[in-house]
């Protein structure tokens, strides 16, 4: 487990663990700074976020991150020197996965401690953040006409139905011109159907075109759903066409419209949520602010019954090993190590990706070297607790506490496959200001510096920037974060639904050939 000082001491540097041979700069660096508490002067100028060396380096030797290796020096490096992917090299070493070793049960809370939140309780015993109507579509062919039937609803023609969020559409790239059966398009038959079936829905439409690979009767029944009061289903060729069917479904989403408007909420535990946890637009202060308060807080989450999703493989490259010690059994760990392997052996060879090294600009121009480091801050999203599941993409979450999901690091299709399973509140952590929403789940952003929170407050949900400003502690942090997250997963706005974020960030995940 990273060891995480619950607030970083003052000085012009942050120093992340009594080992480490960098330090991080709390703000911009002249040349010849006088560097405290380190005693340093720099040799360089250094933004903000970056890295410096606390003492002589030498070529070949670890680069250390609270004691964490995130790659090697690349030629000697002179204490005050400024420490980044020019002079940091990005290579494979040995990590002891010790699975299970360091495996400790939750110490969950009494029920009488735990907290709960206003929820929709649906007929089948899941429980609803939101109250959608939602249309999705089978293949490109169909994504034209959800999108149409969808833009009918405006606010003024669902202004008689105030209990219902919003009528959204999910339409995406492929369903056709793909493989007919295996991995791929089992992957997207998940994750419609995990969208069909969100708690978040009160009804859904599924369109399809009528001569695409992925037909409707199949998609139905591999994935066991069956058309009724909140299921419907149209084939465009059956219909009649584009204008036809248009006509037919704004027809059944108006007689979906009562029922879903007569919902009530009703307070129900914090065992109910399910949290998909992302980053984007990641920054050096990434790892010492927002991630480990928001690791904080799915750490309450989950002493209190709750659930996190940890997810973006490529984003977890490098440090896998801190999280399959704390694997409840071998077998968790190994599925974990199983799915790292696919990606590094199989899915991304000689490509230029995130897991073969190299990270974003923004990533990049934040004071993140490479995907190493990217990963030291990325991982501690999801706590300290132990690891009690992995599943593959979209795969329905059933198991309570802290899992992890194999998704993508490229955040909508990453959140996808995660609401796809369940997750029913998105908390997205950024240092470079992210913009981002997930309909149908209400997503809160967590900002990690103070000047990018005031710059953009329209979009950030809370600052995480106080940490480093000294005015909160990450453990405060992480209480404040699940407050608002109650209270969002209740029915107030996050500011991406105040800004009608999330019509457009359904993407489920193309791993196949297109042909």
């Amino acid at each position: 487990m990273i060891e995480i000082a619950d607030r970083p001491a003052a000085g012009a540097t942050i120093r992340l663990h009594a080992t480490d041979n960098v330090v991080v700069a709390r703000t911009d660096i002249a040349i010849g700074a006088r560097l405290e508490p380190e005693g340093l002067v720099s040799r360089s100028q250094v933004p903000a976020g970056h890295k410096i060396a606390a003492r002589a380096i030498i070529k070949g030797e670890p680069i250390r991150k609270y004691n964490v290796t995130i790659g090697f020096a690349a030629n000697d490096i002179p204490a005050g020197t400024f420490v980044h992917s020019h002079n940091v090299e990005f290579r494979e070493f040995d990590r002891d996965y010790a699975y299970a070793q360091d495996y400790r049960p939750v110490e969950m809370l009494p029920e009488a401690e735990r907290v709960s939140f206003m929820g929709i309780v649906r007929d089948n015993g899941q429980v609803a953040t939101r109250n959608y109507v939602g249309l999705v579509s089978t293949v490109n062919c169909s994504a034209t006409v959800v999108h149409k039937i969808a833009e009918w609803f405006t606010p003024e023609r669902l202004a008689e139905f105030p209990n219902v969020d919003g009528v959204v559409a999910f339409a995406h790239g492929t369903g056709c011109g793909m493989e007919a059966s295996g991995e791929p398009m089992d992957l997207l038959r998940r994750t419609l159907a995990g969208y069909a079936r969100h708690a978040n829905l009160a009804g859904c439409l599924v369109v399809g075109l009528g001569c695409e690979r992925n037909q409707i009767s199949s998609l139905f029944k591999e994935q066991q759903l069956v058309d009724g009061i909140r299921l419907k289903s149209f084939v465009m060729q059956d219909t009649g066409g584009t204008r036809k069917t248009i006509e037919a479904g704004i027809a059944a989403i108006r007689a979906m419209l009562p029922d879903a408007n007569r919902v009530t909420r009703t307070r129900v535990p914090a065992s109910h949520i399910t949290v998909g946890l992302q980053c984007g637009g990641s920054d050096g202060f990434s790892s010492i602010t927002a991630n480990p308060a928001l690791g904080a807080a799915m750490d309450l989450l989950v002493r209190h019954g709750g659930t996190a999703i940890l997810s973006e493989t490529p984003e977890i490259y490098g440090v896998e090993h801190t999280l399959t010690r704390r694997a409840c059994s071998r077998e968790v760990g190994e599925k974990l190590i199983e799915r790292i392997r696919w990606w590094k052996e199989e899915y991304t060879p000689g490509r230029d990706t995130q897991i073969n090294g190299k990270v974003s600009p923004g990533n990049q121009s934040g004071g993140l070297a490479n995907i190493f480091e990217k990963s030291l801050g990325s991982s501690m999203k999801g706590g300290t607790g132990p690891l009690m599941e992995v599943y593959r993409y979209a795969e329905p979450v059933n198991k309570k506490g802290f899992v992890f999901m194999d998704t993508p690091g490229f955040d909508p299709c990453s959140a996808t496959g995660q609401i796809a399973g369940g997750a029913n509140m998105i908390l997205f952590t950024t240092g470079r200001g992210s913009m981002f929403g997930a309909k149908p789940v209400p997503s809160i952003k967590l900002a990690t510096n103070t000047p990018m929170y005031r710059r953009l407050e329209e979009d950030m949900d809370i600052n995480c920037g106080e940490i480093l400003d000294g005015t909160s502690t990450i453990q405060q942090m992480g209480k404040q974060i699940l407050e608002h997250t109650l209270r969002v997963a209740s029915g107030e706005r996050s500011k991406s639904e105040l800004l009608g974020l999330g019509d457009h960030e359904f993407v489920p995940w193309n791993i196949g050939i297109v042909g």
